[in-house]
């Protein structure tokens, strides 16, 4: 299966260009500015009219929307074919993915749970056997640093992916840590298409599994 997968696009989404075309398009988060509902549902019509087999994508921090909305009204206005994740998983041709928006506590974004065990109980949804791993920040350590050099990542995620070992992790969140990280268990995929300054920098991450 070929795969392409971006992540930060905060409504900028229409003016990306060269999308690779794959079996499956995968977004890991910040479809939008700050949870605008138009903006969320421009998204939702420019992705489900992207012409890739498949589409998955998750919320990030900026993605108030479906932090806001109740399951009902959000379900609502996904398009029939597009899957939206939540703490939650799919399985397409024998593939099982897993996506969550959840990120360590920093101000007062969306879906920000404290370091520790807070969060670890978010982390310990993921099912073990899990194939691709879609989150919206990044673990410890991994594509994680901001422009300071700090790593922003999540400890306690890092843990969980050493332990359940998904063959591709997906995610996004800090926008000038984009690239790939390929280790003997895991390649690690920062896909944010926008750099520090969110200004279009970034080309989709395209991959076979």
């Amino acid at each position: 299966m070929t795969i392409t997968t971006i992540s930060d696009t905060h409504g900028l989404h229409r003016r990306i260009r060269n999308i690779p075309m794959a079996d499956l398009l995968i977004h890991a988060g910040d479809v939008s500015n700050f949870g605008e509902e138009h903006q969320v549902l421009d998204f939702l019509n420019w992705f489900s009219n992207q012409p890739h087999q498949y589409k998955i994508f998750i919320a990030g921090n900026h993605d108030f929307f479906f932090e806001r909305e109740n399951e009902k009204y959000i379900q609502k206005h996904i398009p029939q074919n597009v899957i939206y994740l939540n703490d939650s998983g799919c399985e397409i041709e024998g593939i099982k993915i897993y996506g969550s928006p959840i990120t360590p506590e920093f101000m007062d974004w969306a879906f920000n749970r404290k370091r520790g065990i807070e969060i670890e109980k978010h982390w310990k949804k993921i099912p073990t056997d899990t194939n691709i791993l879609i989150t919206h920040g990044p673990p410890f350590g991994k594509l994680d640093a901001n422009i300071n050099q700090y790593k922003t990542g999540c400890e306690d995620l890092l843990k969980t992916v050493e332990k359940i070992k998904p063959k591709y992790h997906i995610f996004g969140h800090i926008h000038e840590a984009y690239g790939m990280l390929e280790t003997t268990k895991t390649t690690y995929i920062n896909a944010s298409i926008l750099d520090e300054h969110y200004r279009i920098k970034n080309e989709p991450v395209h991959f076979s599994y």
